[in-house]
């Protein structure tokens, strides 16, 4: 067997590989042998024709249905005697194959990158740090109260404890409607956080039969454009809002909670656990990002594909079909997340790096403690569930994820920072 093997970049690289006529018979001898219980030949019964006859007369077409499984043991024999350790999928790039003579052909295939680690401890890092006050604890019970009021008609907005029912028309640049453009009934609470300035500009003071217009920027993010929209209002409603009380927080909690001093004390606790979590994981998301900026590395398409499978496999596992949404463009939505999956591998194949320069690893211990943990938590048998964290490879790979996350945040110079300041809800 003659192997040569070609680099196309740092993380790409072809094995050209030619098998001579000596060579071959051993793999057409099996592929002769698996075809003889399936042969017929009128004179002898099913799987009883001689194998000579089955050579003369299907042995070419035999060995040109063997020639793909020829080239992948071929390939991993070639791999595994130079110690070559590839990821993802191979891909048969060429195939030439003349009976009798030679079996030459190529598959490309990924590796891991060469990484240099350069200096990973000590990072400089800001831990922004979110203070709960009296007005975020206001703003949460109103969420509350909002979520409990009731309506009463209204003719005109006053302040933004109002909702508005209207037909929405998007228009063009000029102000002319678009067709198949047009939303009837759209109910907009304009004291939700989540509508935009603009919209509720534009319903500030309206009254019934008012056609007012709200002009939306262009958002680079996520790929929109400025649109123009006309607003008809059809319903003005007064939200009457509950006051916080005892009766209130009775009612919200189930009769768990009695006292609206205690729900208080515990929704301060929760906010304080919630911007603490937040602020944890920022610094860990800020951590890992200059990590990957100081980092540069080529990262093999088979790996970046993996990561945007995996994304797609996630939007499926969201349905109950287990399919992509009607009209899913895929290919946008590879050619969109690209960059974020590059990002994801990188960071996997760094973490990999430092895992092996520190000499992390996850021992049985460590899942037997992983598996405590959590059977009460998820309601399963510690032993079942240590057994499915020993056979699946995530609960490892999320153990030393965190090892190492311990580890660079240990090391790290860590300033605390107030955070900017925005509603959680």
């Amino acid at each position: 067997m003659h192997v040569q093997i070609n680099s196309i970049s740092p993380v790409r690289f072809e094995a050209e590989i030619e098998l001579t006529p000596e060579e071959l018979q051993p793999h057409f001898d099996r592929a002769y042998e698996k075809f003889r219980p399936k042969a017929e030949l009128k004179g002898f019964r099913k799987g009883k024709v001689p194998l000579p006859m089955i050579k003369k007369i299907y042995g070419e077409a035999i060995e040109h249905d063997a020639l793909d499984d020829v080239a992948g043991d071929t390939y991993r024999q070639a791999m595994e005697e130079r110690k070559v350790h590839p990821i993802g999928k191979p891909t048969l790039v060429d195939m030439d194959f003349k009976r009798g003579e030679r079996f030459k052909f190529k598959i490309a295939y990924d590796v891991k990158p060469e990484i240099t680690l350069g200096e990973y401890k000590g990072l400089s890092l800001h831990r922004h740090v979110r203070t709960v006050t009296d007005d975020d604890l206001r703003e949460e019970m109103d969420q509350i109260r909002r979520a409990n009021g009731s309506t009463t008609p209204a003719e005109i907005v006053t302040d933004d404890e109002h909702a508005v029912v209207a037909d929405v028309q998007e228009l063009d640049h000029t102000g002319a409607p678009l067709i198949g453009k047009r939303s009837d009934n759209m109910r907009f609470v304009l004291s939700d956080p989540s509508l935009s300035a603009e919209i509720r500009g534009a319903l500030r003071n309206a009254k019934v039969g008012d056609v007012t217009r709200a002009d939306l920027p262009a958002d680079d993010e996520n790929k929109r454009a400025e649109r123009h929209l006309a607003v008809t209002v059809k319903q003005v409603e007064k939200l009457v809002l509950p006051e916080f009380d005892d009766a209130l927080v009775q009612k919200v909690t189930g009769g768990k909670v009695t006292s609206a001093a205690e729900f208080r004390t515990s929704l301060r606790t929760d906010l304080e656990r919630y911007w603490h979590d937040q602020a944890e994981q920022r610094l860990s998301n800020d951590m890992a990002a200059e990590l990957v900026r100081m980092h540069e590395f080529p990262v093999p398409d088979s790996l970046v594909d993996t990561f945007l499978d995996a994304f797609l496999d996630d939007i499926r596992n969201r349905s109950r079909e287990r399919q992509l949404p009607a009209g899913f463009d895929e290919q946008k939505f590879r050619e969109t997340n690209r960059a974020h999956a590059v990002w994801q591998a990188k960071w996997m194949l760094l973490k990999e790096a430092i895992a092996e320069r520190e000499g992390i690893t996850v021992s049985e211990a460590d899942l037997e403690q992983a598996a405590a943990a959590d059977a009460g938590r998820m309601g399963i048998d510690k032993e079942r569930l240590l057994q499915y964290y020993k056979s699946s490879g995530g609960t490892a790979e999320r153990i030393q994820s965190d090892k190492i996350t311990a580890l660079l945040r240990e090391q790290a110079k860590i300033t605390d920072v107030p955070a900017e300041h925005h509603t959680h809800h």
